[in-house]
């Protein structure tokens, strides 16, 4: 049995660590994670089910989560493992504040579009630093330009949705400014998911 320690780690890092030693066992046997809460011990046992490996998990103490995959190389397992890595899906974690930040311009502030542009990139590197990162970034009219291709926040909002936090661009928009087949980041939204999102945020942050 390989033992994963992920005690403090946030989605998706109990997940790409469990994902790390499954591929170090090499073939089958059992691989240990432990976490401190459920909403990890959901991700892990999604995984698991999407890979076709048993799982079971067991609440240790306060705190404390043990999540035991077992892999086999026969069947589907086999199958499972010999496919392309699955993009990781995180279950929002409700200890944490649901914060939405809403780009709606591809510059910062008034003024200067130059230095506006130059802002907004700095500002959006800076939200990829941040120790709570965002549950999403929700993107529409100018600020879908943000999402496509040769924007330069690109590599930092591709940081961001690997940490799991979700980035959303407006479909209509996108199509306004023929942008369509240029989106390189997140996923196609619509303007009642926008508002759902909106009006179900904790805290809302608009640069």
């Amino acid at each position: 049995m390989i033992k994963v320690d992920a005690m403090g780690d946030t989605c998706p890092i109990p997940v790409v660590k469990t994902k790390n030693a499954i591929k170090e066992l090499g073939g089958s046997g059992e691989v240990q994670t432990l976490v401190d809460n459920e909403i990890a011990v959901q991700n892990l046992t999604k995984m698991a089910n999407q890979k076709g490996y048993g799982v079971r998990s067991q609440k240790l103490g306060e705190g404390q989560y043990e999540v035991i995959m077992t892999i086999s190389v026969d069947g589907e397992a086999s199958q499972a493992t010999e496919e392309a890595e699955e993009k990781t899906v995180c279950y929002p974690d409700a200890r944490k504040k649901n914060t939405v930040v809403v780009l709606s311009s591809s510059t910062m502030g008034n003024g200067d579009d130059e230095l506006g542009a130059i802002l907004m990139k700095g500002f959006i590197y800076a939200l990829s630093q941040q120790e709570e990162l965002p549950t999403t970034i929700l993107m529409y009219n100018g600020g879908a330009k943000i999402s496509c291709e040769e924007s330069p926040s690109l590599e930092d909002l591709k940081s961001l949705e690997a940490q799991g936090v979700e980035i959303l661009t407006c479909g209509t928009c996108l199509n306004h400014y023929g942008l369509t087949d240029k989106l390189k980041v997140g996923e196609v939204t619509n303007m009642y998911v926008i508002a759902e999102k909106m009006t179900q945020a904790d805290l809302i942050v608009k640069p």
